[in-house]
């Protein structure tokens, strides 16, 4: 039976709305590059399982950033991903920095840009050094608002300047550079002056902003919610609220209630049943309590399996390129 949402649209539309040209191309590319292993196969059999790993999130495993960022159901399946293969990392309560876990990122997505962990991170830690330790949770949720509604949040960042500077707030804003968030870093007002800008005004803003952003925002109703409850506020305060809302967690639908956020009994499942199968793993990964944290050097091969799939870059961020040395001296 067709939902009432497809009932509602045209054709055009609801493909447009669930990006199907954009898989469909995605797919016909990968056909392309890889038709000699496909023909053992068949196309038929190639399609029906790419479309699987669409529908299961996993068909961002591995991919470029570009793909990943590419549309919004992409956007939450590397979410999901993320919090299902490191949620041991919060488990286990491990803290770690904003390099630790943006090298995390990177076994998912080789190419993942710096600067968007670094924002994530900003949220958590407002006026804190950027090497300041992190848990698992505070940077998931921080992550996931900026990650997933990256080109919103730009515009509301170059709204909030133009507010603090006075400016028409029913102008037209367009951002002109993606490091523009960067400059709205929590700061002190000076004397006499209130920090922040006025959250009624903020939100008249937000909502024509809201109006024009209809896949990429948090619900118009819930950003309401949020500014309701102050009269000031800056624009890493609006952040951290929206990360902290229960209500848009579960609006976009990638992740948990944070209650939850450390159970996921299938995955559970699932890795006991594959370690099961390999004995030596076993063994390593149960010979010290820190083993169980750290994530495979080369990723298994998961979801679209005809995509050639760059090379993992390293996790170690003190080695800088010097293993080859270290080999060739033991030589």
């Amino acid at each position: 039976m067709l939902s009432p949402e497809r009932l509602a649209l045209p054709d055009y539309e609801y493909l447009a709305q669930r990006h199907v040209l954009t898989y469909v191309e995605d797919a016909v590319c990968q056909l392309l590059e890889n038709k000699e292993d496909i023909s053992q196969y068949g196309i038929a059999r190639f399609f029906t399982e790419y479309f699987n790993s669409v529908c299961q999130g996993t068909h961002i495993l591995f991919r470029e950033f570009s793909f990943i960022q590419a549309t919004p159901h992409n956007r939450a399946s590397f979410l999901r991903a993320f919090w299902r293969c490191f949620r041991t990392v919060g488990k286990n309560g491990d803290l770690l920095t904003m390099r630790e876990y943006h090298c995390l990122l990177q076994l998912l997505c080789p190419d993942f840009p710096l600067e968007l962990t670094q924002k994530a991170a900003r949220i958590v830690l407002m006026d804190d050094a950027m090497d300041c330790l992190m848990s698992f949770s505070d940077f998931l949720f921080a992550f996931q608002i900026q990650f997933y509604y990256s080109e919103f949040l730009e515009s509301v960042a170059a709204i909030y300047q133009d507010l603090l500077s006075g400016k028409n707030p029913n102008t037209v804003i367009v951002p002109t550079s993606s490091s523009g968030q960067h400059r709205h870093r929590p700061s002190t007002g000076e004397a006499g002056t209130p920090e922040g800008v006025e959250a009624s005004l903020f939100y008249q803003c937000l909502e024509n902003l809201c109006d024009r952003h209809k896949y990429s925002c948090p619900p118009p109703a819930l950003v309401k919610e949020v500014l309701s409850n102050v009269q000031r506020l800056t624009f890493y305060g609006f952040l951290v609220a929206l990360s902290k809302h229960h209500g848009i967690n579960q609006a976009l639908g990638a992740l948990p209630d944070k209650g939850d956020l450390m159970h996921d009994p299938a995955m559970d499942e699932e890795l006991e049943r594959l370690l099961a199968q390999i004995p030596g793993l076993v063994t390593s990964v149960t010979a010290g309590p820190e083993a169980s944290y750290l994530p495979p050097r080369t990723p298994p091969r998961v979801g679209s399996p005809w995509r050639p799939l760059h090379h993992a870059r390293k996790v170690d961020g003190e080695s800088d390129g010097s293993t080859e040395e270290t080999d060739e001296s033991e030589t």
